[in-house]
């Protein structure tokens, strides 16, 4: 069965287990919490995830609240205490979750792509009146990338790009590499030329012009942050997996059926929510587990 199947068959599923769900209240739980990495500013990170909560809320029949740490870490730390009940975090992010205590989470979902794939790119990008057309217009300039914990944000071009020749060793190629904090902060450091180029995520499909069809570019472009056509593509990664939305294996079995069921069927149920919450048009969400990701856990390991 490929993956638009399981995907028909998931949310179908998803659908009837709902009807089931309707009414029933969450057990042994008093609240539940959700947290959400860095990559735009909180207000806005909380803006898109504020239909989830309330969609949670009622679902469970507990307070719900969202948490936007400053940096990727915050997430990671409040999966790894039992202070956070539920991520989408990126597939480094979920490696250093399972490196540093494989019993903490469990990944149940992944996004998929309107094209049925459910990988991404990071993306490397310039002003266009920088005259940066390429890894090779970069000697001697500067770098930014987001957090030391994202994976198109510094794993994947750190290990990607010295491949090609250009080390990412701060004055040996580049004049300088930077973090920004974020994906959005990469971005609007760029287009506002404080740094001379950035990496950041998108799926790759769609128009350039639309910053893509899902991806921080594309979340960029329709909040008004920034021109696609004042920005060009100067490095593109191989596909990436996408990351996983994990639960704490902590929770009840039914909180966990119940939320698995409820986020399967976002985007059919509520199309305005999903784009909100998954960072552009998207196909829906997937099953998906720890095998997937055991080649970024690799990769994790060797940078380590």
């Amino acid at each position: 069965m490929n993956v638009v199947s399981k995907l028909a068959a998931l949310t179908a599923v998803s659908m009837i287990a709902l009807g089931a769900a309707s009414g029933v209240q969450a057990q042994d739980i008093t609240e539940f919490r959700i947290g959400i990495l860095g990559g735009e500013n909180a207000s806005d990170r909380l803006r898109s995830n504020e239909c989830l909560r309330e969609k949670t809320e009622k679902l469970l029949g507990v307070p719900t609240k969202l948490f936007a740490p400053a940096d990727y870490n915050g997430v990671i730390e409040g999966l790894l205490g039992g202070n956070l009940d539920m991520a989408w975090l990126g597939a480094s992010a979920y490696a250093k979750v399972y490196m540093t205590n494989p019993d903490a989470v469990e990944p149940v979902l992944v996004k998929i792509n309107v094209d049925g794939s459910y990988g991404y790119h990071s993306i490397g990008f310039a002003r266009v009146d920088r005259e940066i057309n390429s890894l090779e217009d970069m000697k001697g300039k500067v770098f930014g990338f987001g957090d030391p914990n994202s994976t198109s944000g510094y794993l994947i071009p750190s290990i990607e790009i010295p491949k090609l020749g250009y080390s990412m060793t701060p004055g040996e190629y580049f004049g300088d590499v930077v973090f920004t904090g974020g994906h959005e902060q990469t971005i609007i450091a760029v287009a506002n030329g404080d740094i001379d180029a950035g990496v950041t995520w998108a799926d790759g499909l769609g128009a350039w012009e639309d910053g893509y069809n899902s991806g921080a570019l594309r979340k960029a472009s329709d909040a008004g942050l920034v021109d696609m056509t004042e920005l060009v593509e100067i490095w593109k990664s191989p596909v990436i997996p996408e990351g996983p939305i994990v639960l704490s294996k902590t929770l009840p079995e039914r909180v966990k059926l119940d939320m698995t069921a409820m986020l399967a069927s976002l985007g059919f149920m509520d199309k305005e929510c999903a784009y909100s919450f998954m960072a552009g048009e998207v196909l829906g969400l997937a099953p998906i587990n720890h095998s997937e990701y055991e080649s970024i856990i690799a990769a994790r390991k060797a940078k380590n």
